[in-house]
């Protein structure tokens, strides 16, 4: 049996108290989990990002050649759950760092999983 280092971590991240104009526009938040991305030192293949209508939240994908990171919003609840999964160098603390710049949640609650 081989034995093998971890392909990577995965960061799960609950943001609460953030402002919910924050939450409601996809074109920000593609943005900001991109600019998160390369924070991190991630290359980005490309990203996909849902609205769902006024007043709605937002889910969105930002598909990296280390994994992804993906939001789900839900700007009614000022809530939204991060997923942040990184391999190689490129350091998922820092794009999470980055988004709690960018979004400014009141708490955040962290778990991070190696994978592999």
């Amino acid at each position: 049996m081989t034995v093998h280092a971890t392909a990577g971590r995965h960061v799960l991240a609950d943001f609460r108290g953030v402002q919910a104009g924050r939450l409601s526009d996809p074109q920000a938040l593609e943005r900001q989990l991109v600019d998160a991305a390369r924070a991190a030192g991630a290359q980005v293949l490309s990203a996909h990002f849902h609205h769902f209508g006024e007043g709605a939240g937002v889910t969105g994908v930002v598909m990296l050649s280390e994994s992804h990171i993906s939001i789900h919003s839900w700007p009614e609840h000022r809530y939204a759950a991060l997923d942040i999964f990184m391999c190689g160098a490129a350091r998922p603390e820092l794009a999470l760092e980055r988004l709690r710049e960018l979004l400014a949640p009141e708490s955040v609650n962290v778990t991070t999983v190696a994978r592999g």
